[in-house]
């Protein structure tokens, strides 16, 4: 099947991508600025369409079936079981976004961005667009006002049970989150193997790493290290496929458990993706304790999460807060609030390494 790109693209300079970043926020204020403020918050109020048109085109994988070659729209239409002019009125309004093109010649084909809506995009974007697009994701987001009220999740009050168990009774629902989670575990890795030096360690616990692809992709780029996987045996069971694929497995040893128990010693670099954020600080803490009581006095403690700047320009960080507020009792946190919790559990946070995406590497090592 044709693709527009097959491979992860050069990770790009953390300095160059911070720049970018800055010049499209001050592009996007002066577009603000020149049209009247009821006009610019319409536009902001209105973005949800945006989000439900593309949930709507993963739906009907249009972008699968425009992967081998660009079709008029009664053929894509009826490939898709879609009406005709109703499919071209979506298209119409995505193409004004950048997503999908109409040639000269009337027929639809792919552009970067519906490229990511393929299924078996090199990192699909599909799930996610089904997942935040999804009726329940959506009812979610309605009750953003009570937790806000309260400071309380508002799931729990709306399904009558915590996120994880709700997603025990919905496992279509729980594929798309799981689904999702992977694809944006994928954005991430390039990045985070680029911004830190592994090789300075050669035994790298990965704990609630799931099935291994961080772990994998560390150990790709580290051919001397080995590594320890630590999850719930459920999950990590499913991990030696993962990590056969990526030529890893006989350095992996795979350990199944729950870090609010214990987690394996020996490790020289623990590495944590993306799990402090989903707990409060109190269960955050006793995860790292946990950590503190099997690292050694020389090991290294290495947290991935989405850090908030101290700047108030849009970071994708600020809103997946919001998420955490909302779905669960979990929270982003700011450097200082990282430091505190990592001095709570014995302790000292080194630095903070920025990555080439909106992931940052939360350095620590014992106090």
């Amino acid at each position: 099947m044709a693709t527009i790109s097959d491979t992860h693209p050069r990770v790009p300079p953390v300095k160059l991508v911070r720049a970018v970043e800055r010049v499209r926020h001050y592009v996007y204020r002066l577009h603000q600025r020149q049209v009247p403020a009821p006009s610019a918050m319409l536009e902001l109020i209105l973005a949800g369409w945006v989000s439900q048109a593309i949930q709507a085109a993963a739906a009907l994988r249009i972008a699968d079936y425009l992967a081998s070659a660009p079709l008029p729209l009664d053929d894509l239409a009826r490939r898709v079981g879609a009406d005709p002019d109703a499919l071209g009125r979506l298209l119409r309004a995505l193409i004004s976004r950048g997503v999908f093109r109409q040639l000269r010649d009337g027929r639809y084909a792919l552009t970067p961005l519906a490229d990511t809506l393929r299924s078996d995009a090199p990192t699909s974007m599909a799930a996610a667009a089904l997942f935040y697009g999804s009726r329940q994701h959506r009812e979610h987001w309605s009750m953003l006002v009570e937790a806000v009220k309260t400071g309380e999740a508002s799931l729990p009050r709306l399904r009558g049970k915590e996120f994880f168990e709700y997603l025990d009774d919905e496992p279509e629902f729980a594929q798309l989150f799981n689904d999702t989670m992977t694809s944006v575990s994928e954005l991430a890795e390039p990045p985070v193997v680029a911004a830190y030096d592994f090789d300075a360690f050669p035994t790298i616990v990965d704990i609630g790493g799931g099935h291994g692809r961080l772990l994998a992709a560390i150990l790709s780029a580290t051919p001397d290290a080995r590594g320890v996987l630590y999850d719930l045996p459920q999950v990590v069971a499913n991990a030696p496929v993962l990590l056969g694929k990526a030529g890893v497995a006989d350095r992996v040893r795979i350990q199944g458990g729950s870090f609010f128990d214990e987690v394996p010693a020996g490790g020289d670099l623990y590495v944590l993706k993306h799990v402090i954020h989903d707990w409060p600080d109190e269960q955050a803490v006793s995860i790292l304790r946990n950590v503190r009581a099997a690292a050694g006095s020389k090991a290294t403690v290495l947290l991935v999460e989405l850090v908030i700047p101290q700047h108030d320009r849009d970071f994708i960080g600020k809103w997946v807060d919001l998420e955490m507020l909302q779905g669960g009792n979990g929270r982003e946190r700011s450097t200082s609030e990282y430091r505190d919790l990592l001095r709570q559990s014995g302790f000292r946070l080194t630095r903070v390494l920025q990555t080439a995406s909106p992931f940052s590497l939360v350095e620590a090592k014992p106090a």
